[in-house]
C-alpha cells in the first residue's frame, strides 16, 4: 500500500501523536529514523511502520509505503527520516532494584534524554519521574536517548510516594546541594551499595518538599570559576562516581 495524500486519516492520525494528549490517549507514540525503529522492534514495542516509497525494512511486520511530502508531515524532523514506527507505551508502575534515579520537574527534553541514557550507562536500575517532568515520548527525549529508554524501566509517580517506598527497603536519598552538601568522590563504597539520587529542575532545583526529605546531599568538585553545571552533566557525572 501506498500512501499519497496529506488528507489520508492514517495520515492525521499519526500527525496528532506529536502531541502528548492524543499520544496518553491512544497508548501510543513515534520513534523517527532507522536506529529507533530497529531498536524498538528488537524490544516487541513496534506496531508498525511506514517508509519512504521504495525503501525496504530487514524485519517483518506492518508496513505502508508514503510520498515524501506525506513523511515530511508526519515526521517532527528538519529533513525527513526514511522511516518512522508506531510503538505502544511501556508502563511501569513499580520500582526495581538498588540503584535509583529520581527527576523532579525536568523540563528540557535534551536533558531528560541525556539522563535515561546516563543511567543505563551506569547501571540505574530504575528512572522515577516526578508527574511534571516533560513526556518521556516527547520525540526530543526519544531521540535524546538513542534507543536506551526500551532497555530501563521507567516510572511515572510523586517523588513523596516514591521516597517512602524507598526508605520501606532501605534505601538513602542523596539530594544535591553545594552548600549543604558532601563531595560524592569521598562517598565510601557501603554508601553506594543502594541510593536513589534526586536531581532537579534545571530553573529552579530540587523542590523544597523533596529536598526535606533527602538523607544527604551531594556536590561535584569542580573549579570554582564555573558557578553550576548542566544537569544532564551533572547527573552524569554524579551516576558515574556513584558507580564507581
Amino acid at each position: 500500500m501506498l500512501i499519497t495524500s496529506l488528507e489520508n486519516q492514517k495520515v492525521k492520525d499519526l500527525v496528532r501523536l506529536q502531541q502528548k494528549k492524543y499520544r496518553d490517549l491512544t497508548g501510543t507514540y513515534l520513534v523517527e529514523g532507522e536506529h529507533l525503529v530497529e531498536e524498538a522492534y528488537q524490544n516487541h514495542v513496534l506496531l508498525e511502520v511506514f517508509v519512504l516509497e521504495g525503501v525496504t525494512v530487514s524485519f517483518d511486520g506492518n508496513v505502508t509505503e508514503v510520498k515524501e511530502e506525506v513523511m515530511k508531515k508526519i515526521s517532527s524532523l528538519e529533513s525527513p527520516p526514511s522511516m518512522v514506527g508506531v510503538c505502544r507505551k511501556q508502563e511501569s508502575h513499580e520500582i526495581f532494584g538498588n540503584h535509583i534515579l529520581l527527576l523532579d520537574g525536568i523540563q528540557d527534553p535534551g536533558n531528560l534524554g541525556t539522563m535515561i541514557r546516563s543511567s543505563l550507562a551506569f547501571d540505574v536500575s530504575t528512572i522515577v519521574l516526578s508527574p511534571d517532568c516533560v513526556d518521556v515520548y516527547n520525540p526530543k527525549v526519544l531521540r535524546g536517548t538513542q534507543g536506551m529508554i526500551f532497555a530501563i524501566p521507567i516510572v511515572s509517580m510523586p517523588l513523596e510516594k516514591a521516597i517512602s517506598s524507598l526508605r520501606e527497603k532501605g534505601i538513602p536519598i542523596y539530594g544535591t546541594s553545594v552548600e549543604e552538601g558532601v563531595d560524592v568522590s569521598t562517598l565510601d563504597t557501603t554508601e553506594k551499595e543502594k541510593y536513589a539520587l534526586v536531581m532537579g529542575n534545571e530553573g529552579r532545583g530540587i523542590s523544597s518538599e523533596v529536598f526535606a526529605l533527602c538523607d544527604k546531599n551531594l556536590y561535584i568538585s569542580m573549579n570554582s570559576k564555573v558557578e553550576s553545571l548542566n544537569v544532564g552533566v551533572a547527573c552524569s557525572i554524579l551516576l558515574y562516581e556513584l558507580g564507581r
